[in-house]
């Protein structure tokens, strides 16, 4: 590998390097911000992602270009993601803000670990090499860790903080150990390199399927697909809720970005068993990802019916979802990953307002976390009742609402695969998990509030009212308008 620096490279890694020297700046700056002025520390981190989101329009490519030795790529998918990201996480941070505050822990850590996270995220979004992929996940991973941890007061978020850490230390190990029998097996650790000498036709096929294996595990794990999905309600659950919105939204579009680096850019000749065997299909990724997407989507759908925890029941529709977003990348077609990349970026923008409306009717020594805590809703304020149904309406995939034309784009793919099955098991799961978003629906506009239950009262805190507000908008905008973000999304991915 040629380790020779280009000075003209500085320019396609703008966004990264902004985004690295202004959250050093931030944890410096937070080191001396007293605890009444920590407002600060937050107006910097919403700057620093408005920067580097305005650094990744001025970089924006109109074509694929590799940096720093073809370890980094810049082409419009990642360009398109990294704007998707920044935007949650912006959002994110708008409504962590009251949250932390009233919970007596609004400090720096959460902003700088968020931060962080998020030059890991942009970092896995533009890896073309094994090991950037594995160094932006584990910048991700161990910052969300910490951010878990945060509230060292609380034993439920302590607990899920150590299951968290302990199952994703396996899970980053499984990922590198199928990373070392890949490299192993062919020499090389470059996915455009990986992409023609990586095929299921090959000498060392058996090894190849085996490390292939290890890699689907990390991937599923970092998903929370079935059967590797076991920490997420724990999680879910036991975090914060601020740190539940993060790593509820913006990880699953970096989780599918590494999804279509690892199995299209680099591992595409192991997609089926063997080359222009149509009855082995089931024996490469393709298969493996059908076997995922089909057992999430059952036990998601079934499991979250009995919750009456609504970060659990979000945590199981999660999973549910990563169903959905597997489905458009089995197709192994560029249309197909188009539609995968719409429901991840329409999921992002879902999850985020399903629970920045828990913390909206949180407060301090109340969390709103259960659906009878969402009961009369529409009685104390009509418009958020609107909008929390507009939420869990699309999440269910009813129209008009965005989330409707991301399954209906994924299950279209699917059956233009030939997969007619896998469309089928999906529309019908669909149709048994709309009955738990129906529930909450039924709770906000026809159950009074149960005798005794803590009165509910609407944060104060206008900038998490106008975000929200945003948001949910974004929702209902979307579904009347898909293809604007469909276009996008396929212009993208499709050459």
């Amino acid at each position: 590998m040629d380790f020779s620096f280009n000075s003209a490279e500085l320019f396609v890694l703008l966004p990264e390097i902004m985004l690295l020297t202004l959250a050093s700046l931030v944890l410096v700056i937070d080191a001396y911000v007293p605890d009444n002025a920590r407002n600060f520390t937050y107006q910097l981190s919403q700057g620093s992602l408005i920067a580097t989101m305005l650094g990744v329009f001025a970089s924006m490519p109109q074509q694929t270009t590799y940096a720093m030795s073809g370890t980094y790529v810049s082409d419009p998918m990642a360009a398109i993601l990294k704007i998707a990201i920044l935007a949650v996480v912006f959002f994110a941070f708008v409504y962590s803000r009251s949250y932390l505050r009233d919970r007596n822990f609004f400090r720096g850590e959460y902003y700088v670990l968020g931060l962080f996270a998020t030059l890991g995220m942009m970092i896995m979004v533009s890896a073309s090499n094994l090991l950037t992929i594995y160094l932006g996940l584990e910048l991700l991973s161990l910052s969300m860790y910490a951010m878990v941890a945060m509230h060292r007061d609380s034993k439920p978020a302590t607990e899920a903080a150590m299951k968290y850490f302990v199952l994703g230390a396996i899970a980053s190990g499984m990922l590198l150990y199928g990373m070392s029998i890949i490299y192993g097996a062919t020499g090389t650790l470059d996915l455009a390199t990986l992409a023609t000498t990586a095929t299921s036709s090959g000498e060392n096929v058996q090894m190849l399927m085996f490390g292939l294996v290890f890699l689907i595990v990390g991937l599923a794990f970092k998903f929370g697909a079935v059967p590797f999905h076991n920490w997420m309600p724990d999680v879910y659950e036991g975090s914060p809720t601020a740190v539940t919105l993060f790593i509820a939204s913006a990880p699953k579009i970096a989780a599918f970005a590494m999804l279509i680096r690892l199995l299209v850019d680099g591992l595409i000749g192991l997609k089926s068993g063997m080359a222009g065997d149509v009855e082995s299909v089931y024996l490469g990724w393709q298969g493996m990802l059908i076997i995922l997407a089909v057992l999430s989507m059952v036990l998601g759908n079934l499991v979250a019916i009995a919750q009456t925890n609504i970060k659990r029941m979000f945590a199981y529709s999660t999973i549910s979802h990563v169903g959905f977003l597997f489905m458009g990348a089995l197709t192994a077609t560029e249309t197909g990953y188009a539609a995968s990349m719409f429901y991840a970026i329409t999921y992002a923008i879902m999850s985020s307002a399903g629970f920045g409306m828990i913390i909206l009717l949180s407060r301090e020594g109340f969390e709103a976390e259960n659906i009878s805590d969402f009961k009369g809703l529409n009685e104390r304020s009509p418009w958020y009742a609107f909008l929390m149904m507009v939420t869990v309406l699309s999440m269910a995939g009813v129209p008009p609402m965005v989330g409707f034309w991301a399954k209906l784009a994924v299950l279209n793919e699917v059956i233009q695969a030939g997969f007619l099955w896998v469309a089928i098991v999906a529309a019908i799961f669909s149709v048994i998990g709309a009955f738990y978003y129906l529930r909450v629906v039924k709770a906000i506009y026809f159950d009074k509030p149960e005798e005794g239950a803590a009165e509910l009262i609407i944060n104060e805190d206008k900038s998490l009212q106008t975000a929200l507000s945003v948001n949910g908008l974004a929702i209902l905008g979307l579904g009347f308008f898909p293809s604007a973000l469909l276009t996008i999304c396929t212009a993208a991915l499709v050459s």
